[in-house]
């Protein structure tokens, strides 16, 4: 099982991209988690676009993320709300709408965030827009790394402590039996 892991963030020393870097160290046997780095090279969302060829960008991640068995999203928090390279990528990965790339694909969510908060409200934004896009999500545990500053080295590694470590988990876990049942017939 393969799962495609997006960090919300183009920081090089990201915590959410640390943080999925912890998720591919924890991973269970059997599922390897394929860490995604390049929405910064997607083009803004333009209608337009969709008119001629396909830029490459839009083109890699769309099929990346359709040959994924499911796919994992770590969110920073900005505003209350997701980051617009995040909100880029899922307008772009929502498209062509009804036959788009996340469209019935199990996903898990997650992030981190050096407030009190950690990312629950853009984690919540994140959500509603996976349900209205059709992409099931995890929907327990919810992670949400608070203080983040504060569990991550300078190099961006994380230093967990045991209760996110098994919620880190629990996450996967659910995503692997979300994704079993979202399987396609010819796959069971």
């Amino acid at each position: 099982m393969t799962f495609l892991a997006l960090s919300g963030s183009l920081r090089s020393s990201s915590h959410n991209t640390g943080l999925l870097r912890a998720v591919q160290n924890l991973a269970p046997h059997g599922v390897a988690i394929d860490l995604y780095q390049g929405l910064g090279r997607l083009p803004f969302f333009n209608e337009d676009l969709e008119e001629g060829p396909e830029p490459a960008a839009v083109a890699d991640l769309r099929r990346r993320v359709r040959e994924a068995d499911g796919v994992i999203i770590a969110t920073p928090e900005y505003n209350s709300a997701i980051p617009g390279v995040l909100m880029n990528a899922l307008d772009w990965l929502s498209r062509p709408t009804g036959q788009h790339a996340l469209r019935h694909k199990p996903v898990a969510v997650l992030g981190a965030s050096p407030s009190q908060f950690g990312t629950a409200r853009g984690q919540l934004v994140l959500r509603q827009i996976l349900h209205r896009i059709q992409a099931p999500v995890v929907a327990h545990p919810e992670v949400t790394v608070f203080q983040s500053h504060r569990r991550f080295d300078a190099d961006g590694t994380f230093s967990g402590d045991d209760i996110t470590e098994s919620l880190l988990r629990a996450l996967l876990a659910e995503l692997v039996t979300l994704t079993d049942l979202h399987a396609p017939a010819d796959a069971i």
